[in-house]
């Protein structure tokens, strides 16, 4: 089972994360974690799972991941399993009503990859999922680590 996690990450937390999600399918070469920088074109090749992941910017993916997704071939996607993560801040009480609101009205950014990979003929193999960080550079959220891994499995099992 060939897995491909592909992320951007600025401050280590979205990557932290994928490597928990890739350390939840398995270990061994059917799972590669990649940064979206490095994706090669013969990583995308017989995958039977792509999870794509990046931090929430401005209510949406980071430029990078943005371009890796609305570029990929709708070919290479045809019968792929696909799910999409991203890093993003908790909306508590101590977080400004207009930010909340905004969130509200924009969301995050797990959704439009999902969507968009899934647009592009992915298999939804999961529901978006986000993973809190607690401040904008990090760290990550305790037990973070350990649900990303946990939702790599359920993926995994179907």
């Amino acid at each position: 089972m060939k897995t491909l996690v592909v992320y951007d990450s600025f401050f280590g937390n979205t990557e932290k994360i994928a490597q928990a999600i890739g350390e939840g399918f398995g270990s061994g070469k059917s799972v590669q974690v990649v940064n979206v920088k490095n994706v090669a074109d013969s990583m995308l090749e017989a995958l039977d799972f792509l999870i794509v992941g990046s931090p929430t910017r401005a209510f949406s993916p980071s430029p990078a991941i943005k371009s890796f997704v609305n570029n990929l071939n709708t070919e290479i996607l045809r019968g792929v399993k696909v799910a999409a993560f991203d890093t993003r801040l908790p909306m508590g009480e101590n977080v400004p009503g207009f930010l909340r609101f905004m969130v509200k009205l924009f969301g995050y950014a797990d959704k439009p990859m999902h969507d968009k990979l899934v647009k592009k003929g992915g298999q939804a193999a999961a529901e978006p999922m986000g993973f809190y960080v607690l401040e904008s550079e990090g760290p990550l959220k305790d037990g973070e680590e350990a649900r990303a891994s946990a939702w790599a499995q359920e993926i995994k099992k179907g």
